[in-house]
């Protein structure tokens, strides 16, 4: 996406001292308040932005927004959702509200997914980011002041099973999921697998997927879009992360239609393995195109 205008960060609206009273929550020298539209945010339509573009871009709003509790002002914009179609109005209002968006310096997270929302996965999704900032910056989650030298990713700890695990995989109670849906006969296997890549100049990308039977699988997608603003791990791994989260919610609710057969998948995966060149460090799953 091409920024316009400047990235002068006076043009953002710090938080009024009555709105931090209806915080949804307070975490590690941030507050997150919900529902948000651009107007609450920025102060009047910044250089470089028409009255057309700023007149669109306006009437948009976020599920989210992350503020500083020191200054009140916003550190990063959330929207969690489907992902617009191409050539759609929602895809235009969506790239203005971005153009905007960089034009005020606001930076936004994007997470696309069907299945994701934000009333029931948007709360644990930003207390992640904000803990996986925290670690990352060597704040108050990683115990410190230094960087970490682990990832917060890869912690290891006791998993809900009981297992010894990295204790911040999201995917965690998905795979165990998996294993109950599995003795249960419900999947074929129980085993929950994933890939991710990051596209140059696009999203982060990830896939989560469980074989429901032995020629068909249930599969999630997740996109993951830090338009300046970093989610302090790696935002393909967290896309593949959050596509085994949802995963979980359909195996929980039941909801295994719409499968693909394992022919198909691995064919879409060697398609997407031949497009390396345009990913980030490459296609790093070829394993999995002769699954």
């Amino acid at each position: 996406m091409t920024s316009i205008g400047s990235d002068d960060r006076g043009w953002l609206r710090a938080m009024p001292a009555e709105a931090g009273r209806d915080a949804l929550l307070s975490r590690a020298g941030h507050r997150v308040l919900p529902a948000r539209r651009l107007t609450d945010l920025v102060q009047g339509r910044p250089p470089g932005v028409t009255g057309s573009q700023w007149t669109s871009a306006s009437r948009a709003s976020f599920d989210f927004v992350v503020h500083a509790a020191d200054t009140g002002r916003p550190v990063a914009a959330v929207q969690i959702g489907p992902v617009p179609s191409p050539g759609s109005a929602e895809q235009r209002v969506e790239r203005l509200t971005d153009a905007v968006s960089a034009a005020a310096g606001l930076p936004v997270l994007r997470i696309g997914s069907p299945t994701l929302n934000a009333a029931e996965h948007g709360r644990r999704l930003v207390e992640y980011v904000i803990d996986a900032r925290a670690y990352a910056a060597g704040g108050p989650t990683a115990g410190g002041t230094e960087p970490a030298p682990v990832g917060f990713r890869d912690i290891l700890g006791r998993l809900p099973d009981g297992r010894t695990g990295p204790v911040n995989d999201l995917g965690a109670l998905t795979r165990a999921a998996a294993v109950e849906a599995y003795v249960a006969g419900r999947v074929a296997d129980p085993i929950v697998r994933g890939l991710h890549v990051r596209w140059v100049d696009g999203p982060a990308q990830g896939w989560s997927w469980v074989q429901v039977r032995p020629d068909a699988c249930l599969i999630e997608q997740v996109s993951v879009t830090e338009h300046r603003f970093s989610c302090g791990i790696d935002a393909a791994r967290l896309a593949e992360d959050l596509a085994a989260v949802a995963v979980g919610e359909r195996l929980r609710e039941n909801a295994v239609a719409d499968l693909l057969s394992r022919a198909e998948w691995t064919a879409q995966i060697a398609a997407l393995s031949q497009r390396r060149h345009e990913l980030v460090g490459g296609f790093a799953f070829d394993h999995l195109c002769a699954d």
